[in-house]
Order: C-alpha cells, then structure tokens, then sequence
C-alpha cells in the first residue's frame, strides 16, 4: 500500500538520523535545541517506535508500524514549527518506509561512529542494564521475547552466528553477544545505504563523524547551512555530554579479532558499502574487508 505524504509537512522542514545505537544521537538532539530558531528537537519521541515496530519490519508487518507511526505523524505535525528533528536510531530499525511515506521531502543526518566503540559501548550498557533489572524486553507475535531496542536477530544477517534468546539476554557468551552487535552495526549501516539509494535522498543527506564532527563548531555550521537553517545566534554553541556511558568506552585487541574472526563468514554484498564514501576514509574500514 503506497501513500504519499498523507498529512503533508507545509512549510516544516522534518529531519531524522540514519545510524546506530551510542553515536551521540541525544548530544545532537541539545545541539539543535541550543542553536535553532523555531525548532523542536526530540530524541526518542513518542511513539518511539522500538520493540514491537522492530519486530513488525523484519517479519514485513508494514501496516501496524503505520498504524502506530500515524500517532507521531500527527504530533510532528501540530509542532507548528519551522523546523522538526528527531534523532535516534529506531529510524532505520523500524519506520523509515513508512516515514517516507509521510515526509517525503525529508533532511537526513547519517552519524558514522566506529562500529567496534559502538558494539563496545552498547555491551557496556546492556550490562549496566541486567545488572539493575531495568525491564528491557518485550513479546514478538511469535511469542518469543526480544530485546527492545534492538534488532531481533531474524534478519538475514545474523544467521551466520549460532545462538539463542538465552545466550543474548543473560548475556551468557559475552564475546557472541559483541559479534551480534558488530552485525547489527553492519546491517544499520547498509540499511542507511540501500534507504538513500532507494528514495534518491544522497542530496539530502549530511554526514557526521563521531566524535569529532559533534563537537566541531564549523561543521556544524556548515551542516546547519546545509539544511537551510536559521540560527538563534551568529556563534554555534556546543552542549554539555549527554547520555555518557557508565563505563568507559574502550576497545580491546581482543574485540578488534572478534571482528576479524567474524567479517570472512559475513556474505560479500554486506561488505561492499565499506570500499566506498562515506567509509572508505575510515582507517577502520579496513578491518570490514576479506582481502585485509
């Protein structure tokens, strides 16, 4: 079922991030907040679109994520602002068809942060999370459970690695569990891809490098310019960290052979994007290649 811009965005300039978990998605939420006029700027708005959404793309139940975005479709729309942004990485896990649909005349921002710190550092929080019972899972229609904000581990890419629902959640095999997040890093990342591809939306698109780009007045400048932005003031200000993990995001010798180990049982066409821009420029891209 096709449905183009149902609701219609007037004059709003409607933003969302193409990118994964821990990648400063709620820094750059304080970021417009302190520096555009007219702007409403969210994080995980609601709905927020994780969990049963997630669950719904990968089992290609288009319509109920539809249902459920149509309620954020509407709120977006009484925002009465010039300018909407919401940055998060339930985007491009669940609703970002059905976004399009919509919002076709959307501005994307693709935030690329190293995929070893970004599995390092969602392990890290994972953990912190068991460790306090924070409630992290819900129930797929298949009725097994899931973790909420993550892939579910159905999608073509993770049957390369054998595991379960009890491996993952009592987090059981911790170096299966850092592979499982290097694949969905890696599947986020082509999703991105084949989303710009597909919509034509490479024109509409600015790349951020995490950390440094974040926290690099010109740049965002230069994004902000992008975007056709009005600023509250002529100098960018930056914000204070937010969302900062408990524990250090540090990676190990071992992490990066994990990554190494895993990459020759990954079939060739997750692999190409990583030969090309926006990644080939990463010393890390390296370590996505089998001739490495």
């Amino acid at each position: 079922m096709e449905r183009k811009n149902v609701h219609g965005e007037g004059k709003m300039k409607v933003i969302f991030c193409l990118t994964s978990g821990r990648s400063g998605t709620k820094y750059l939420s304080c970021i417009f907040k302190k520096n555009i006029a007219n702007c409403v700027s969210k994080h995980e708005a609601f709905p927020k679109m994780f969990g049963k959404p997630i669950y719904w793309r990968q089992a290609g139940e288009i319509e109920k994520i539809r249902k459920v975005f149509e309620k954020k479709a509407k709120r977006i729309k009484r925002c009465r602002a010039e300018v909407y942004v919401e940055t998060n990485h339930a985007f491009l896990k669940s609703f970002s068809d059905v976004a399009m649909e919509y919002f076709p005349d959307m501005k994307l921002i693709h935030i690329i942060r190293n995929p070893l710190e970004v599995a390092k550092s969602e392990l890290n929080r994972f953990e912190q999370v068991r460790r306090i019972h924070f409630p992290c899972k819900y129930g797929g229609d298949d009725g097994k459970f899931y973790i909420k904000w993550a892939l579910t581990g159905k999608e073509d890419i993770f049957k390369i690695l054998d595991f379960d629902w009890e491996t993952i959640y009592n987090l059981l095999d911790r170096d299966k569990v850092y592979q499982l997040l290097l694949l969905q890093w890696i599947e986020i990342e082509n999703r991105a891809m084949e989303f710009l591809d597909k919509y034509d939306k490479h024109g509409d698109c600015f790349t951020l490098r995490f950390p440094n780009d974040l926290n690099d007045k010109d740049v965002l400048k230069q994004m902000f310019d992008f975007f056709g932005l009005k600023m509250k003031r002529k100098e960018v200000v930056v914000c204070k960290r937010k969302n900062i993990g408990a524990i250090p995001t540090v990676v190990s010798r071992k992490e990066e052979e994990l990554l190494k180990e895993l990459v020759p049982k990954i079939p060739d066409r997750y692999l190409e994007i990583f030969k090309k821009e926006p990644y080939v420029s990463f010393e890390w891209s390296k370590l996505l290649r089998k001739d490495n």
